[in-house]
């Protein structure tokens, strides 16, 4: 059988193929919760969202992308540039973004939130540490660009990351821009650029 999996309205439902079995009412009744599902996220995930940051982040480079007042700011912002990937109702992995209305990415766009623009601009892709190696971050990445396809005037997301991440960026089709203005304290970075297409190649390819 198949179990249905919703998300925002902007998320078309999809279906997740799980083993054929018999469940008694009382299993039934236990089990409310979707195995899993893709949402944007609020204000009341921030403190999930932190704490899976600051465990991935701080012990790799000593440094989050965000705040945990910054991510309350964008999620109360621009909730809808968000996505979470819960599972059983537990946070697992999310993305969060914020628009932005320059060419290039700059300092000020590590905390600015400018709405209505073409450009979004992707603060941050993490995983919990009990589901990494799992493929989970290139799946929510994917689902994530297919997301924003279906935003009307959204036209491409740009990001900055190290320069180990740059092949896993590559491979979901994002291209390099070349070398960021934006340092953290000693950290250099490059930037990248995922262009969505228009609004036709978004309803034909990705369901819209």
């Amino acid at each position: 059988m198949t179990q249905q999996v919703s998300g925002s309205p902007f998320l078309k439902p999809f279906f997740l193929k799980t083993p054929v079995r018999v469940v008694s009412p009382l299993q039934q009744r236990r089990h409310t919760l979707p195995a899993s599902e893709f949402r944007n996220l609020t204000p009341q995930d921030a403190i999930s969202v932190f704490e899976i940051e600051r465990e991935a982040f701080v012990s790799v480079s000593g440094e989050c992308p965000l705040t945990l007042d910054e991510v309350l700011n964008f999620l109360g912002q621009c909730p809808e540039l968000s996505l979470g990937w819960f599972e059983e109702g537990q946070l697992v992995a999310f993305i969060i973004g914020s628009g932005w209305d320059k060419e290039r990415l700059s300092q000020e766009a590590m905390t600015q939130h400018v709405p209505d623009t073409p450009t979004v601009h992707i603060h941050v892709l993490s995983v919990h540490r009990h589901c990494r190696q799992q493929g989970k971050g290139s799946i929510l990445l994917w689902r994530y660009l297919q997301y924003l396809r279906c935003i009307p005037g959204l036209r491409r997301a740009l990001l900055i990351c190290e320069d180990f991440l740059v092949p896993f960026y590559l491979k979901a089709g994002f291209k390099e821009k070349g070398s960021s203005a934006i340092s953290v304290s000693s950290m250099q970075f490059q930037e990248m650029e995922y262009m969505l297409g228009g609004q036709a190649y978004a309803r034909r390819n990705s369901g819209c």
